[in-house]
């Protein structure tokens, strides 16, 4: 009888573990548009008060937001990106491009990117040592942890 696979030791996986559910992407989405408060998240993101706060808890506990209060009376926080955070720009990104090329359909995409040199940005995944633009078909893999 074969052993049973165990799962693959993955940084996708323990990514996924903070920003895996959809509404923790969309909470991130907001912060970077501008909208930093609770009441606007909820208004942008349609998620309900309790998830939205059971996601917030988990993007700061994890790292990727900071909580700061801005009003003491009453208390009232807004949440903004750490380095971590800002580091999920490029995730960001690719999902917009992704539900722009597969699912805008007839109307487009629903928000346009532009980049400061004034062109519609369409990110892409270069490598950060030749600059070379990465595809499936360029890479190989090698394990750092023993199977």
């Amino acid at each position: 009888m074969a052993a049973p696979a165990e799962p693959r030791v993955c940084s996708i996986a323990r990514t996924l573990d903070v920003v895996g559910e959809r509404w923790a992407l969309l909470v991130v989405r907001e912060v970077f548009l501008g909208n930093h408060r609770f009441d606007q998240m909820v208004r942008r993101t349609g998620a309900p008060r309790d998830t939205l706060t059971a996601r917030l808890r988990t993007l700061v506990e994890a790292g990727v937001l900071e909580r700061r209060q801005y009003s003491d009376h009453p208390p009232r926080f807004e949440y903004q990106l750490t380095d971590a955070g800002r580091d999920l720009y490029p995730v960001i990104l690719s999902l917009l491009h992704w539900g722009d090329v597969h699912l805008a359909g007839r109307d487009g995409p629903p928000l346009v990117l532009e980049h400061s040199c004034g062109h519609r940005l369409v990110p892409e995944v270069t490598c950060h040592a030749c600059r070379e633009v990465v595809d499936p078909t360029n890479v190989t893999r090698r394990s750092t942890v023993q199977a």
